[in-house]
């Protein structure tokens, strides 16, 4: 009886300290919880872009089983879509979601870091970030912020606009009354164009009431629905916007608080959302192309005038010389981005360019 009770008790004593261990264990390791909060510059409803951060976070709640968590407050929740820069740098939220060249006011080099007209392709512009140097070039830009800057989404190439009247050469820009925004708008500005930037809500009835003659907004995944296409019937292909990136930033501090683990998991939830919203687009532009020429087979696609293209080419040369003298960063941006260009662009014309012309169903009849 004696050694019944006595091999009762050194179960129940080995239980418990099993039960002690376990539980130790379980605290020793438990993963940190970690709560930040993103500000976007966009609506809820402004897809792709809307989607894309809401998309990162799902991957980092995911990949850390839960444990650090990303709140998602769009532009209608914190009411200051351009004031995201200002937000994450004073630690009010961790991270944002905006571009680039909406503060080049704080700084002329972060214009580059979005597009610049007549540069690189989405393709092209993410192999310059990953691996020839622009997401250092980012950080370095960012550094004295106190903020870490990376490839956000990139809406591919953007279109030229949506134009109520053709333009066959340069007087046909004199006085035309445009939106555009940006460095396109001082490019159009200089050739004689009224630069005017209206609200979007007011976009529509702007264009319908001639108040402007044309809006440049970005493709049709998302113009479809501003139904600029119901009114202008000449749809100008790009110039301005090859591959504009938008981006994720970071409070430095905050994320230096961060486990490695996390920082990793952060690393690969923003870059594989990056690139997603580079196919979203892609597919939406597809999708929204193919219902405007079916419900609106009077729309013409057009090429700027040879003249034209020139022209804007030499004010856009004119203004980047400017700011170079301006901005050291700017002008070491712009360099790598240039020579990075040079040797890539030799690829995308023998690769894409030559195969599209080539094989093109015209060519094979």
């Amino acid at each position: 009886m004696f050694l019944e009770d006595f091999m009762g008790m050194m179960k129940k004593l080995l239980y418990s300290m099993l039960i002690i261990l376990l539980v130790a264990s379980a605290g020793f390791t438990a993963e940190k919880k970690v709560r930040w909060k993103l500000a976007m510059t966009w609506g809820p409803t402004l897809h792709p872009l809307s989607d894309t951060a809401e998309h990162m976070a799902e991957i980092v709640k995911e990949l850390s089983d839960g444990n650090f968590v990303i709140n998602i407050d769009a532009s209608n929740v914190h009411k200051a879509p351009f004031g995201i820069f200002d937000m994450v740098k004073l630690g009010q939220y961790e991270m944002g979601h905006t571009a680039s060249y909406y503060y080049k006011g704080k700084n002329i080099a972060f214009l580059p870091l979005t597009t610049m007209p007549f540069g690189m392709t989405a393709p092209e512009q993410y192999a310059w970030f990953y691996y020839g140097g622009g997401v250092e070039l980012m950080q370095e830009a960012y550094a004295k912020h106190g903020m870490l800057a990376f490839p956000g989404g990139n809406t591919g190439n953007q279109m030229g606009g949506w134009f109520t009247k053709k333009i066959n050469s340069l007087k046909d820009l004199q006085g035309l009354k445009m939106r555009i925004p940006g460095f396109a708008g001082q490019i159009m500005s200089k050739l004689g164009v009224t630069v005017t930037n209206i609200p979007p809500g007011e976009l529509y009835t702007a264009l319908e009431r001639g108040t402007v003659d044309a809006v440049e907004w970005t493709g049709p995944g998302m113009d479809i629905n501003m139904g600029f296409h119901k009114i202008a019937k000449y749809y100008y292909t790009g110039w301005h916007e090859p591959g504009s990136e938008v981006e994720f930033l970071i409070n430095e501090k905050e994320y230096n608080k961060l486990p490695e683990k996390y920082k990793k998991i952060l690393k690969i939830a923003m870059k594989t959302a990056a690139y997603d919203m580079y196919i979203q687009s892609y597919e939406m532009n597809a999708e929204a192309w193919q219902q405007m020429k079916e419900k609106y087979p009077d729309i013409k696609v057009k090429v700027f005038p040879e003249e034209v293209l020139k022209e804007m080419k030499t004010a856009y040369d004119s203004l980047v010389a400017s700011y170079e003298k301006e901005s050291p960063m700017f002008k070491k941006i712009m360099k790598s981005k240039r020579a990075y260009l040079d040797k890539v662009r030799d690829w995308t014309h023998i690769s894409d360019y030559l195969y599209l012309k080539s094989t093109s169903e015209s060519n094979l009849k």
